[in-house]
């Protein structure tokens, strides 16, 4: 197995791309051509709070991310609110009403019980336990499933660590490091991490990642791996230079505090915010939705009515510094790539 040991998503990116550069193999699966690693890989972040991806070259969506997180942790499967960030998602629908592997729906009413509150007072209770585990795989449902959508990750395992910090580790069984690894679960695995924290009352530790398979689609990673060939950006990061081009170790932005109140406090905004009409005026408990959620939300959705300048303009007022110049420089992309 290798191992690759990071400060956050960002570094993770560039190093899983210079893993499958230098080691990989080639092979055939269900939607095409992969490069794939030799072995498994576990993905180690030190700092999995840090969770937002700035590199241009990845063009990543911090709009899909952050509300697809959310929707997670609010255990929901429908597809009604997603593609509002992703249209695309429907792909992975059987019925187009659902998604039959979303994580979040796992976690909170698939097995028909909620995991979430049994592991925070099993940790709570007992700071050594050792049988916080939350499922997602059920072979009942998924083994033999011909669908379009069973899960990726498979499992997760919470512990308190010697330092008395929430330590996870993520299982997965297939794992896309654009789309995947290094995208959308960077973000919903430590938003998940953040809320199960602040529920037993410890700080956020590191996060594991074990990719058993490890691997990039073949278009997709040529085309990205070339755009940093391009910009010297694999030389620079393999000779450890990692400070300058990554926004966190620079100081440049930093995360917000995702939960500010109690945890059921917290909850009841978050259904209060998924559920938010367009523009719709709500005074929320938690600073997080008022300040952070609310103008992405908004900013989101003035682009989609055309008004992606308004959008930029709008996304200002978001206090949370990753997300915003995240979002910002998204909407900058986009405004650049309409002119040209």
């Amino acid at each position: 197995m290798q191992v690759i040991e990071v400060r956050n998503v960002h570094d993770a990116l560039i190093r899983g791309v210079d893993l499958l550069h230098v080691e990989n193999y080639k092979s055939e699966s269900r939607n095409g051509t992969v490069y794939a690693s030799k072995t498994p890989v576990t993905t180690v972040y030190k700092r999995p709070l840090e969770r937002v991806l700035f590199w241009e070259e990845r063009n990543a969506n911090p709009f899909f991310h952050f509300m697809e997180s959310l929707w997670m942790l609010e255990g929901r499967n429908d597809l009604e609110f997603i593609i509002q960030y992703n249209k695309g998602m429907k792909n992975y629908s059987d019925d187009g009403e659902t998604l039959h592997g979303a994580y979040g729906w796992r976690w909170r009413s698939f097995f028909m019980y909620d995991q979430l509150p049994i592991i925070v007072e099993r940790l709570k209770n007992n700071p050594t336990d050792r049988r916080s585990v939350l499922q997602m795989w059920d072979p009942v449902e998924d083994l033999n499933r011909d669908g379009v959508d069973v899960p990726c990750n498979t499992c997760i395992y919470f512990k308190i660590d010697n330092a008395d910090r929430l330590q996870m580790t993520v299982c997965n069984r297939s794992n896309d490091i654009v789309w995947g690894a290094y995208g959308a679960n960077a973000v919903h695995m430590s938003m998940l991490q953040e809320y199960m924290a602040s529920a037993i009352g410890v700080p956020v530790g590191a996060c594991y990642q074990v990719s058993d398979n490890y691997h990039a689609y073949g278009e997709v990673f040529e085309k990205l791996l070339h755009k940093f060939i391009e910009r010297d950006a694999l030389d620079f990061y393999t000779q450890r230079n990692l400070t300058s081009s990554n926004p966190y170790t620079t100081g440049e932005v930093q995360p917000y505090p995702m939960i500010n109140t109690g945890i059921k406090t917290w909850e009841l905004d978050l259904l209060g915010f998924l559920d938010r009409k367009p523009f719709e005026e709500i005074e929320f408990e938690d600073p997080f939705f008022n300040e952070v959620a609310v103008p992405i939300q908004d900013s989101w959705r003035l682009h989609k009515i055309g008004q992606t300048e308004e959008a930029a303009i709008e996304i200002q007022k978001c206090i949370a510094s990753d997300w915003r110049k995240a979002c910002w420089e998204w909407f900058d992309r986009k405004l650049d790539k309409e002119v040209s």
